[in-house]
């Protein structure tokens, strides 16, 4: 029989994997990147997010996302500097961040969906959202970022190529975390150890 949690106990679980996956992100940042005008990959930053969505549902998913996505708002202050005009601050701080970040709450859209596959249904919810975040990111790439298109290419081609090297590495690591996960822990079950 599947133990219902209590409000208290969701909120206490989703409060440390939030301060598990900054803290990822944030070692990762510190790593010397090849992507010279921001973006870069984790290493398994978004798993915990998608676990909350998952084991929790979308509902209190999406504010544990939202909550990442302002920490990493807040740690890229920088790229506002960047733009000017309050819809050029709008698109970055939706689609580079809010937005971005904030799918990740639906990582667990697939529970359920695959006969209790537990693996399956996280490493494809991880996938879609790694996609959703791509999309975010590209759209800021061809609006607010086009002008750091070398000359000669074109914009769109340029914000697939750029976004799309470190998202490809984020959805490599993140569904291979998610199924790793779904395979050594059953995460029905009250406590996952």
């Amino acid at each position: 029989m599947k133990e219902k949690f209590t409000k208290t106990q969701v909120l206490a679980e989703s409060a440390i994997m939030i301060a598990l996956s900054i803290a990822v992100f944030t070692v990762s940042d510190l790593l010397p990147w090849p992507f010279l005008y921001g973006g870069g990959f984790s290493f398994f930053g978004q798993v915990p997010i998608v676990i909350v969505s998952y084991r929790h549902g979308i509902k209190n998913g999406i504010p544990a996302a939202l909550a990442l996505a302002i920490f990493e708002m807040i740690m890229g202050y920088k790229n506002f500097s960047y733009v000017t005009g309050l819809a050029a601050y709008l698109i970055v701080a939706f689609a580079d961040y809010i937005v971005a970040f904030g799918c990740l709450g639906l990582g667990g859209m697939f529970k359920g969906r695959f006969g209790g596959k537990q693996a399956a249904e996280l490493a494809l919810g991880g996938a879609v959202v790694c996609v959703i975040r791509f999309i975010c990111h590209f759209i800021s790439g061809v609006t607010i970022w086009a002008g750091y298109t070398p000359e000669g290419m074109a914009v769109a081609l340029y914000s697939f190529i750029y976004n799309g090297s470190y998202m490809a590495i984020e959805l490599l690591l993140t569904v291979i975390g998610l199924a790793a996960v779904g395979k050594i822990f059953n995460l029905e079950k009250k406590r996952m150890v």
